[in-house]
């Protein structure tokens, strides 16, 4: 759906997310993106490399450590990342204007439970699966 809507602008939802996921004013370390975002490396990376062509970021090196990149909006990417909190906010309003509290609520709860059974690999455990 946010592609769909994203696209109008020129967007897609793992632009969007990144951009949501970037602090606007300090900066954001590249290496904290991804698991911010539940992502590989490799496809945060062909994400980071087109939104930079697009001009809706630019990449510094930390100054307080070399090694390391820092990600910044550019205002173009800042325009962006207002645009991407418009289309989820008023996505979240109409949800709530149709789901009662409630079920919301308890959509909530159940989801909260079904991350918290990934994360704590009681689905899959290490020993079961390839080795």
């Amino acid at each position: 759906m946010y592609n769909e809507e994203g696209g109008k602008a020129g967007s897609t939802m793992a632009t969007g997310f990144a951009l949501l996921s970037m602090d606007p004013e300090k900066g954001t370390p590249s290496t904290s993106l991804g698991p911010k975002m539940g992502m590989e490396a490799t496809s945060l990376s062909r994400i980071l490399k087109s939104m930079e062509e697009k001009g809706l970021i630019i990449r510094k090196k930390n100054p307080l450590d070399g090694r390391s990149v820092l990600l910044y909006l550019t205002d173009f990417g800042r325009e962006m990342r207002d645009y991407s909190k418009t289309i989820v906010l008023r996505f979240d309003e109409a949800v709530k204007e149709e789901v009662p509290e409630e079920d919301l609520n308890k959509f909530i709860e159940v989801a909260e439970t079904i991350m918290e059974l990934i994360s704590s690999k009681k689905i899959y455990p290490d020993e079961i699966g390839l080795k």
